[in-house]
């Protein structure tokens, strides 16, 4: 009994060796499949993701911020007053070679200078920037970056501090671009009003409002700031898709001009250069 008993299991264990190494090299070749599965669809999610990001933040017409990938940056048809925007980006300018500059067979007419950002931030060519351009003949404005970090009435009086407009400037600038987390669209709303109505207290007119048109049409649509002069910022297309009434329409962030090097924003003004004049501060006294 003992011989034919371990007879047997000399017999059988081999074909369970077998049999096992078949099971686990059946499991090892599915790991290894679906492993190498798993990379390529990883992988092709995130070619996709980052083609996806690519386009909306740098190619799509309606982006925001983006450099010129179709060539030399075009400007729209049937207007004439240009004018740019600019900060310490720009770093040093040539106002003199800047004074010159034609854009569209039309004189450069104003400069829209950064000033403050939330309660703390002073642009640091603000002041140089601010002087020369009044210096060299430009109408000039100053704006401000809102920030979400910092309460709306420190951002008001802090811009008030810092920014000295003059009468002849154009009237001051509120540049938003981001949407709080977290918050409602009411109390929003109502923190940017309180921005607004203090710096109009200043200056006795109503602030430009700086943002591209989605934002505004999602998040500052209420009728409220239908009342107040309206600069769009929608880059590479032949028109302005908002419906609605507008001043400024700073149509690329790749424009080029003597004077600055690198890229400028290009801004035009829906209107004559009368009419430019007389949405500065102190005109209605000229009437």
């Amino acid at each position: 009994m003992t011989n034919k008993r371990t007879t047997k299991r000399k017999s059988t264990s081999p074909k369970s060796t077998r049999r096992k190494g078949k099971s686990r090299s059946h499991l090892l070749g599915l790991f290894t499949r679906n492993r190498r599965l798993a990379w390529w669809i990883g992988g092709i999610g995130v070619v996709a993701l980052y083609i996806w990001a690519f386009y909306y933040f740098f190619v799509g017409p309606t982006g925001f911020r983006w450099r010129a990938l179709y060539g030399d940056a075009r400007y729209p048809q049937g207007y004439e007053i240009h004018g740019i925007d600019i900060s310490h980006y720009q770093d040093d300018i040539n106002w003199d070679k800047l004074r010159q500059s034609i854009i569209s067979g039309c004189p450069l007419r104003f400069v829209i200078i950064k000033s403050t950002e939330g309660a703390s931030r002073i642009d640091e060519k603000f002041e140089e920037n601010f002087y020369q351009a009044r210096e060299h003949g430009f109408i000039r404005g100053a704006y401000h970056f809102w920030s979400n970090k910092s309460k709306p009435r420190e951002q008001a009086y802090f811009f008030l501090e810092h920014a000295k407009l003059e009468k002849g400037d154009l009237p001051p600038v509120l540049d938003i671009e981001h949407f709080p987390k977290g918050a409602t669209v009411e109390n929003f709303q109502r923190d940017v009003l309180t921005w607004l109505h203090i710096v109009e207290d200043r200056y006795h007119v109503k602030p430009i409002i700086y943002t591209y048109f989605k934002f505004k049409e999602q998040y500052l649509n209420a009728p409220v700031f239908d009342d107040y002069p309206y600069w769009i910022a929608h880059y590479y297309v032949e028109k302005v898709e908002y419906k609605g009434p507008w001043k400024f329409w700073q149509h690329t962030d790749a424009g080029r001009l003597p004077g600055i090097r690198g890229y400028v924003d290009f801004d035009i003004y829906n209107g004559s250069y009368y009419d430019l004049k007389m949405l500065t501060i102190g005109s209605e006294d000229e009437e």
